[in-house]
């Protein structure tokens, strides 16, 4: 019985994490608030960490596989000395890696007091809120630069830029791909060519972040067997979700604005801030 429970708790998160990961909205915000309210818990006290961060894998498994010709493209054309510089996957990945090192630098020095202080219900509905408010002004102010620019052809002027926009998602509910969507379009980029070098640089950050928390929590091995089970079940649920979400979330930045994620976002914000007012979270 407790593990059909907890099987269908992580569907439930599988689902939260799928769609939310590269929405505009947060996915470690929504993980925090639905983890809260539907009581998911373990019998290891950094079970729940943990589960975080492997069903967040799921959802970069789906970028590998939707844009696995253009990954491999960069991998066959990576020296410069077959295609030129500006071609090839060298400058393609060294834009990520220059992207990735603020996030990296302000993840060490701030990430233990961002899980101290701020992963609670309240504190992220209060970031959702006021990242909402932020994300209207960028749009207004920046989205109108709509540079047809491919991902490959994005500065390391306008990576660092991006990179230091990401350091905002150590906050929870203030969401990674809003942050590096805002710096892109302050960078000079369109919509589409922001989100997809956001999607390309989920990969490295995510990826590293993850095994480094699951490493530092110990590894599956001090997990039972029915957390397994539900780690393998979130993971793949949250591939599932992410691949379709993706699609969708790329064919509507081309016809409409991200506005509708900021007023989702104040909507959710005042519910879960209600919601606490009442004492519904534990």
């Amino acid at each position: 019985m407790e593990l059909i429970s907890l099987m269908i708790k992580s569907i439930i998160l599988g689902v939260v994490e799928g769609i939310t990961e590269f929405l505009p909205v947060s996915s470690t915000g929504h993980l925090v608030i639905f983890e809260n309210l539907i009581g998911f818990k373990g019998t290891n006290t950094n079970y729940v960490e943990m589960y975080t961060y492997v069903i967040q894998l799921g959802a970069i498994l789906a970028v590998v596989i939707l844009y696995f010709k253009r990954i491999k493209e960069t991998i066959v054309n990576f020296f410069p000395q077959k295609v030129g510089y500006e071609r090839s996957g060298f400058k393609f990945w060294f834009t990520i890696f220059i992207a990735c090192i603020p996030g990296g630098i302000f993840g060490i020095l701030l990430d233990d007091l961002a899980d101290k202080y701020l992963f609670n219900p309240v504190s992220v509905a209060a970031t959702l809120f006021l990242g909402a408010i932020w994300m209207i002004y960028a749009e207004n102010r920046f989205r109108k630069n709509n540079i047809k620019t491919k991902n490959q052809d994005v500065t390391i002027k306008q990576a660092i830029i991006i990179g230091v926009f990401q350091c905002l998602a150590i906050i929870p509910g203030m969401s990674r791909s809003a942050s590096t969507i805002i710096g892109g379009w302050v960078s000079g980029l369109s919509t589409v060519a922001a989100a997809e070098f956001s999607f390309f640089l989920a990969i490295p950050v995510m990826v590293g972040m993850s095994f480094l928390k699951i490493m530092k929590i110990g590894g599956i091995v001090v997990l039972t067997s029915s957390e397994i089970i539900s780690l393998a079940i979130g993971f793949l649920v949250s591939f599932i979700v992410a691949v379709v979400v993706i699609n969708k979330f790329i064919s509507y930045l081309k016809r409409k604005p991200m506005r509708i994620f900021a007023i989702y976002r104040m909507i959710f914000a005042v519910i879960v801030l209600l919601a606490g007012v009442k004492g519904i979270f534990h």
